[in-house]
């Protein structure tokens, strides 16, 4: 069953097309990738997702509802969240608070319910900091819950990240670039994290990544994108036995023209 259809977008920037009648579904359960050389339009299809782009043309449907012109919390209210390739991260906050600010989106009790602590809010706060202290403890990172963020190495501020997007509770995860930055066994750390959320939090998993062997160990299927639209799909193998992949990440006939 498709958990998100991509049906024909096309994105353009005045004169410039970053992604050109692009189609493809994610599989509920599955871990996907989208990959291509730098400036293939990857980020920008994952903005046109999570509703910090509004394509130009074309439809995308989470769970059979279309999110074309939802804002951004109202995306993640319906289940998709998203990581960044920059860290994003309110830095001067613990870690805690930054991961509980990932559960806004199913808050209920309101601004007079919090200045007045009602009971109510009193017990949906005493959730949100055990969801929060939950989703600390499934990345590794829960004896960091009281230190500031900023203050963590790069890696746990990436669990951090990690951490709060899971605590919005979704249903589809988007991984932008989750390994940059990593060193090797923080990357292979980082293979077994994402089984982890497919098979023990059933969450479909989808990522853009540079690090093609992190992509070919962790993928079931892989997007290829060059110049916006879609060049392959298929298997790691598949993928990485395709002339037209082969052509976007080494150029054409490049022994050729050395010659």
């Amino acid at each position: 069953m498709a958990l998100l259809e991509v049906k024909n977008i096309t994105l353009r920037f005045g004169g410039l097309t970053a992604v050109n009648n692009l189609s493809f579904d994610i599989e509920e359960g599955s871990i996907r990738s989208l990959i291509g050389p730098n400036g293939a339009g990857k980020t920008s299809v994952f903005n046109c997702l999570t509703g910090f782009y509004k394509p130009t043309q074309g439809e995308i449907l989470l769970e059979g509802q279309s999110i074309m012109n939802k804002k951004p919390h109202k995306i993640t209210a319906m289940s998709m969240a998203r990581t960044f390739q920059n860290l994003r991260l309110f830095k001067n906050l613990p870690v805690l608070e930054n991961v509980m600010s990932g559960m806004h989106c199913r808050s209920n009790a309101g601004f007079l319910g919090a200045v007045l602590r009602t009971p109510k809010q009193r017990q949906e706060e005493k959730r949100i900091r055990e969801v929060a202290e939950e989703c600390l403890d499934f990345v590794g990172i829960l004896h960091h819950k009281d230190r500031i963020a900023k203050n963590l190495p790069y890696g746990d501020q990436r669990k951090v990240e990690w951490a709060r997007a899971l605590a919005t509770q979704p249903k589809l995860l988007l991984l932008d670039e989750p390994a940059a930055g990593l060193n090797y066994d923080e990357k292979e750390k980082l293979i077994q994290l994402i089984k982890r959320i497919r098979d023990e939090r059933k969450i479909t998993v989808f990522l853009i990544e540079h690090d093609m062997g992190l992509v070919m160990k962790i993928s079931e299927k892989i997007f290829v994108l060059d110049y916006g639209q879609k060049i392959a799909e298929g298997t790691a193998t598949e993928v990485q036995n395709n002339p037209r992949v082969i052509e976007a990440y080494l150029g054409k006939e490049e022994d050729e023209e050395l010659e």
